[in-house]
């Protein structure tokens, strides 16, 4: 963030452009995330939300428009890093088992950014009375925290106990 922040409308349109980049970088990873999971549970998982950040993307694209604004053209610099660890991640040498439960680890730190992320600037829209944004924001929210619950569900009923040996 290089701009001067006045108001929570300038940190909100701040961090609303930080996730617009945080989301376009899932947009790229998912699919490498996709294709190196070898659970057919755990594939299906990220192809389903891959097509969800592909809505929350356009979500963020109308909110933009409705601020009259285009997202800054900054790098989501915390989730770069959270993606590079998942990438240096899927070049190890692991059992299929044991890959698949580091790639839901992984996938879980990016749920996990953008649901603290969607909870704040959820919480500055209702502040500064945007009910319209908050409400897609919280939509957003709920499928953020779904997403990761689904991850939990697949790692405890299945892929971590392949990875024990159970």
């Amino acid at each position: 963030m290089m701009t001067t922040l006045k108001t929570l409308d300038d940190l909100l349109y701040e961090h609303l452009s930080d996730l617009y980049d945080a989301e376009n970088q899932i947009l790229d990873a998912l699919p490498l995330m996709e294709k190196k999971a070898t659970a057919p549970v755990l594939r299906a998982a990220f192809e389903k939300h891959l097509e969800e950040t592909k809505v929350q993307r356009a979500t963020l694209d109308d909110i933009f428009a409705d601020l009259g604004r285009k997202p800054a053209t900054h790098r989501c610099k915390a989730m770069e890093g959270i993606l590079r660890e998942g990438q240096d991640f899927m070049k190890e040498k692991a059992e299929a088992e044991v890959m698949d439960a580091g790639l839901i680890a992984a996938a879980q730190r990016v749920e996990h950014y953008e649901i603290a992320g969607y909870g704040c600037v959820r919480t500055w829209a209702k502040q500064l009375g945007m009910t319209s944004i908050a409400e897609r924001l919280q939509k957003i929210l709920d499928q953020e925290g779904a997403t990761d619950q689904s991850l939990t569900q697949i790692a405890e009923k299945t892929i971590n106990r392949k990875a024990v040996g159970e």
